[in-house]
Formats: C-alpha cells, sequence, structure tokens
C-alpha cells in the first residue's frame, strides 16, 4: 500500500469516527429539546442579607465572552480537536456566559466581601471590574468529562489588571445530558469559587 492509500484510508476513518459521533450527538436543526438546564450557585448571599458601601469595596462581573462553539444554547461536545457537536434533547435556559457571569456575581457575593453588580445593571460608578474569556464550557468525548475553563481579567480601580486561569473537569462521564449537566454545574460552581476567592 502506498502512503498516499494510507493517507486517503486514515482521513477516510476519522471522518467515519466524526459522522459516528455526531449522529449521536446531533449537529443541529431538529425539534425544541425537551429539558432546559440550568447552573445553580452552591453559595448564596441569605434573604435578609446586605452590605453598605462604606464596608466593602463594590466589583462589577461583566458576562465573559466566548467561543462561537458555546456562544448559544446548546451543550457543546468536543469531538476531536476540530470537531464539535451538541448533546441532542437538552439544552441550557440561557447562553452558557451569561448562565456563568450570573453564578459568578451571585458567589462572590455570598462570600460577604464586596458589593456586587452585573454588567449591565447601569446602576452602578465602579471602576473595579470583572471579566474575561470562558473558553471551555461542555463535554469532551476524547476524555469523558466535563470542562470548565475561565481566563479571569481583574481591572482595579488604580488600573492595575490581574488575570488568571482557572479550570475544572469532572471525568467520567457518560454522554447524556442528564449526566454531563448536573456535571458542569458541579464544575461551574468549583471554578466560581476559586475565582471568589481570588477576588477577595
Amino acid at each position: 500500500m502506498t502512503q498516499r492509500q494510507t493517507a486517503r484510508l486514515g482521513a477516510a476513518a476519522a471522518l467515519g469516527l466524526v459522522l459516528a459521533l455526531s449522529g449521536c450527538l446531533g449537529l443541529g436543526g431538529g425539534k425544541p429539546p425537551p429539558t432546559l438546564f440550568t447552573l445553580t450557585p452552591a453559595k448564596t448571599l441569605a434573604a435578609g442579607t446586605g452590605l453598605s458601601g462604606t464596608t466593602a469595596q463594590s466589583l462589577v462581573v461583566d458576562d465573559p465572552e466566548t467561543d462561537q462553539s458555546i456562544a448559544n444554547t446548546r451543550i457543546a461536545v468536543q469531538v476531536d480537536e476540530s470537531n464539535v457537536a451538541y448533546l441532542p434533547k437538552s439544552a441550557w435556559v440561557e447562553r452558557p456566559s451569561r448562565l456563568f457571569g450570573t453564578l459568578l456575581a451571585e458567589t462572590i457575593r455570598a462570600g460577604g466581601k464586596r458589593m456586587v453588580f452585573v454588567g449591565d445593571d447601569g446602576i452602578n460608578t465602579s471602576r473595579n471590574r470583572l471579566g474575561g474569556r470562558l473558553s471551555a464550557f461542555g463535554y469532551d468525548a476524547r476524555e469523558q468529562a466535563v470542562i470548565v475553563r475561565f481566563d479571569a481579567v481583574l481591572s482595579g480601580a488604580a488600573g492595575a489588571v490581574s488575570t488568571r486561569r482557572f479550570e475544572a473537569k469532572v471525568p467520567g462521564i457518560g454522554a447524556k445530558p442528564e449526566l454531563v449537566a448536573p456535571a458542569l454545574n458541579r464544575a461551574a460552581n468549583q471554578v466560581a469559587a476559586e475565582v471568589a476567592d481570588w477576588v477577595g
């Protein structure tokens, strides 16, 4: 067998694998999903609890930027280095960036050290901002794991900027919405808690 024939055979096998996975995982279209998922914060601020501006620094939390693969309400599946599919019969109630931003804000707020505003509240004047990029938020079929990766950017009132990457992975998860969504919730809460500790 020639080198060219071997290369063609390898390419055909890889294409077959992608098509098989995409058939199982769904690549678009179809009926509306019967199940919608959301993120639930592990820590929340108790009702009736508040902070005063004289005792706490304020912070604006912006929704993170994302890649196009997760800039929608579907649950992304990384099939290989260059192919993304989506879990069938399921979706998020909102875009992952909005869900994660809200979770992040509530987790920091629950720490009781900062007055936290969401970026589009339009009622704050704080120059302390937390943003960044949500570069992974989905299921990796190669590792059978969910991954949440957030590159945080913290800007201070004095112009100082700090960055840090946070990542959480939950392995041993089957490619089923009822398994993937709760695992992503756990991973997102882990990342949010680590960011909250970093922000202080």
